[in-house]
């Protein structure tokens, strides 16, 4: 996708997920949090501040798996991914790496 795309595609999925969940337009954190809660898969609860933390590197791992940079390693005995780093993420600015996590997370909410 071009930049152009990804962020027509960005806004739209904002608006969709902020009106599903009745509430402001979602950032990148939301939605990494809104992520490691599907891939956790236990349905809302309350999380802790450690636990929401957590979910959202949950999140990102799953993000990079699509990428070849993570592989999920299995579940613990509380139900909680664990993702082990296979290859080493590049260098990329803010602007590269804010438009990567769009692009992650719009195809990834495409896909479920």
């Amino acid at each position: 996708m071009t930049p152009s795309e990804v962020n027509t595609k960005w806004k739209a999925l904002q608006e969709r997920i902020a009106t599903e969940f009745d509430t402001d337009i979602p950032d990148i954190k939301v939605m990494l949090f809104l992520i490691g809660v599907q891939e956790l898969g236990k349905g809302p609860r309350k999380f802790s501040k450690r636990q929401k933390e957590e979910l959202m590197h949950i999140a990102n791992c799953r993000l990079f798996s699509e990428l070849g940079f993570y592989e999920l390693e299995g579940v613990d005995q509380d139900g909680w991914p664990h993702w082990k780093r296979v290859k080493t993420l590049p260098n990329y600015t803010l602007l590269e790496q804010e438009m990567l996590m769009k692009s992650l997370i719009v195809s990834y909410f495409e896909d479920i």
